[in-house]
């Protein structure tokens, strides 16, 4: 390799993206190269004990995060003390809340319709659940806020959508890059991998684009931006971000008039979703959104007055063209495991696919001087570990047999390992001291013994002929008959394998014939 790399210099503002990715090469410095760092075994295996510990402490944040994305879905909504009643709020207390909410003097502008329905009783109750139920891991998203908010303000704005839409990727994900809900929807946006296709996300055992903040943010003010022009609203549509545009626009068809073009707005959101056909979680959708709105704009007004929002990221992107660590492009960059995990949470194993070529974010400032290093890296000291993923009677004795390491070094590397309790398809990171890592080295994530397709497909429309949701009783080869195409073809176009379980109400891509 040539010690010309392309280097990308992308500043993310809080207002924009101030260079745009088209890249730029840039030649390494001729004078006084800076050497790449000299690895001794311990150092690569300690890299990987780094490595280990910063996707522990990732695993943990999210599994923190999911708890409490899993209790906002799941919530049912209690009314606010001060409005315990079986009656829905209208009239002289609407207005009465409205008064409350907003108060006299300055308030917050808003371009969605906030003003409207901010006295809507679901809104209050959300309102309630996180200054109380949720309080401390909503004050982290909201903190989260600081580095993307700019970003996808910009992207929405691009696209001529209002930029407030912003605030879904808090009742989304909390703005979690690695967030993976029961319905294996991924990442800020919680893309299922076939809208994530459908949107031009790559999802393999190496790369996830869903984790990837931008990517998927592109994918999913496309997305938005689709269902706003099909069903003429902005809270329909979002909506229809989670529970599908045909289900919307079926609910839309049972009102009186039947949803005529001209009579839908957003107050058609309320009207259908007070008919309780929809999900609860569809039905509190839009009062989320309204509540987590209210409050990113005046936190302080709620009683989030300590909130730090983080800065915006900024860096650099270098092109690396075959599998490399990021802990060892952290040692490259001067900089911490952690923050190259930030940077690039779509490399699902901390390390770049083998056999190709892709672009890495690395801090701001670093770009020429990982490229520069990375020119004089030999190949044995690009990757410090491998990832095994436990078979049925494996022991932590026999994994480190089999990649001649110590049970101690598997343990520093995996600081949540149970040695003793051991779970199939369980992910275990394995120094492997400096030396070259064949690709044959690298074992594949387990399927799924059970794989649920989401009802949360978000075009999923059932009088569609490309798509079919299952009835009681159905199988995926009769479905495959029914449809008269090949069942190896539906298992793939659903991602799906031959142990996969399919159940009612999940909706099944039909390829074409």
């Amino acid at each position: 390799m040539t010690r010309r790399m392309v280097v990308r210099f992308s500043i993310l503002g809080a207002a924009a993206l101030l260079v745009g990715c088209g890249g730029a090469h840039i030649p390494s410095p001729v004078t006084a190269p800076v050497a790449a760092p000299k690895v001794a075994t311990s150092t690569t295996d300690s890299s990987a004990v780094q490595l280990g510990t910063a996707l522990a402490t990732v695993e943990q944040d999210s599994a923190a995060d999911q708890s409490a994305l899993d209790s906002l879905h799941g919530h049912t909504a209690a009314a606010p003390a001060a409005l315990r009643t079986n009656q829905p709020l209208a009239g002289e207390d609407v207005r009465h809340e409205a008064e409350q909410l907003f108060g006299e003097g300055e308030t917050a502008t808003f371009d969605i319709d906030v003003t409207n329905f901010a006295g809507n009783r679901r809104v209050l109750e959300y309102l309630e659940f996180f200054q109380l139920d949720s309080r401390d891991r909503f004050e982290i998203w909201l903190s989260r806020l600081g580095r993307y908010e700019g970003m996808i303000r910009e992207r929405l704005r691009a696209r001529g959508l209002p930029e407030d839409l912003v605030y879904l990727s808090l009742i989304e994900s909390g703005l979690s890059n690695t967030a993976v809900s029961r319905a294996r929807a991924v990442g800020m946006w919680q893309f299922i991998p076939g809208t994530g296709r459908a949107y031009g996300l790559q999802i393999d055992p190496w790369v996830d684009e869903r984790r990837d903040p931008y990517k998927a943010t592109d994918a999913a003010v496309a997305h938005l931006d689709d269902l706003v022009q099909r069903l003429g609203s902005v809270y329909l549509a979002a909506a229809a971000y989670n529970a599908g545009a045909g289900r919307i626009e079926r609910e839309i068809r049972r009102l009186p008039g039947g949803g005529e073009p001209d009579s839908v707005d957003d107050q058609t959101f309320f009207e259908i979703a007070d008919r309780r056909n929809l999900r609860r979680e569809t039905r509190d959708y839009v009062p989320k959104l309204i509540a987590a709105a209210l409050i990113a704009k005046q936190p302080s007004r709620y009683g989030f007055t300590d909130v730090q929002r983080l800065p915006p990221l900024v860096f650099d992107e270098v092109s690396i063209p075959d599998a490399t660590g990021l802990d060892v492009l952290a040692r490259l960059a001067d900089t911490s495991v952690a923050a190259m995990l930030e940077l690039n949470p779509q490399y699902v194993r901390g390390i770049t696919p083998p056999g190709r070529g892709v672009i890495v974010r690395v801090p701001r400032g670093a770009g020429a001087r990982v490229a520069e290093r990375y020119a004089d890296l030999p190949i044995n000291e690009r990757v410090t570990f491998v990832d095994h993923y436990v078979t049925a009677g494996q022991t932590l004795s026999g994994i480190a047999q089999r990649y001649n390491v110590t049970v101690t070094m598997l343990r520093a590397a995996n600081p949540r390992l149970q040695p003793h309790a051991l779970r199939v398809g369980q992910r275990i990171i394995v120094p492997m001291s400096g030396r070259v890592v064949p690709r044959a080295a690298w074992s594949n994530p387990p399927e799924p013994r059970i794989r649920r397709v989401s009802t949360r497909y978000r075009s999923s429309n059932a009088t569609d002929p490309t798509r079919h949701r299952v009835t009681a009783g159905e199988t995926a080869s009769g479905i495959a008959r029914q449809h008269g195409i090949a069942l190896t073809a539906l298992l793939e176009a659903n991602d799906l394998t031959m142990r996969s379980v399919i159940r009612p109400g999940d909706v099944l891509l039909i390829p074409g014939r």
